[in-house]
């Protein structure tokens, strides 16, 4: 896998240029201190799987912050609180072992991104690791089903171009937003 990733790499180097050092440098085969602290201050991550062919699934997954565990500087736990019952995410991870995540922080214009392969763990597995439910709102669903258990494979902090290009954290662009949603509620128009 590592060598197919450096010539796809070379590839598209070929045509566009090579990284800066700065950038080429960043990616860590382990979590950095910056990128802990970023993760335990993190309420939202968006994890990116495929199946066996490649079709692809990304999934956002939110808690207060600190939802995802940091286990040690290679290893994090993601615990799954019982949602839609689709489990695209845990059908991919079962045939293709793989996750991308991408961390956010509101109002943080940089990201950080984590990739690794998985083991699913159960619901024994998170209560002898004593995790607890970590959510803003508590519903009746709010209780853990299962987690993902990810061996870091690489990680690093992500430039702010993208949240700043789209103006994501932009406080007016939210207010107005709030005030008047730009697309129909979901629950209407499904």
């Amino acid at each position: 896998m590592a060598t197919s990733k450096v010539l796809d790499a070379n590839r598209f180097q070929d045509t566009f240029g090579k990284p800066a050092e700065r950038a080429a440098n960043k990616v860590k085969e382990s979590m950095t201190p910056f990128v802990q602290e970023f993760i335990r201050n993190s309420p939202f991550a968006v994890m990116a799987t495929s199946d066996a062919h490649g079709r692809c699934d990304a999934s956002p997954k939110g808690g207060k912050p600190g939802f995802v565990k940091i286990l040690d500087d290679t290893h994090l736990l993601l615990p799954d609180v019982a949602g839609n019952r689709l489990f695209q995410s845990y059908q991919n991870v079962d045939a293709n072992p793989h996750v991308g995540l991408l961390f956010m922080i509101p109002g943080v214009t940089d990201t950080v991104r984590v990739n690794g392969s998985v083991k699913i763990v159960d619901k024994d597995d998170l209560d002898r690791l004593d995790v607890e439910v970590s959510l803003y709102e508590i519903d009746e669903r709010s209780h853990h089903l299962q987690g993902i258990l990810i061996e870091v494979e690489e990680s690093y902090g992500h430039c702010p171009r993208a949240l700043t290009f789209s103006h994501l954290w932009d406080r007016d662009i939210i207010a107005a937003n709030a005030g008047e949603r730009p697309i129909a509620d979901r629950s209407t128009n499904q």
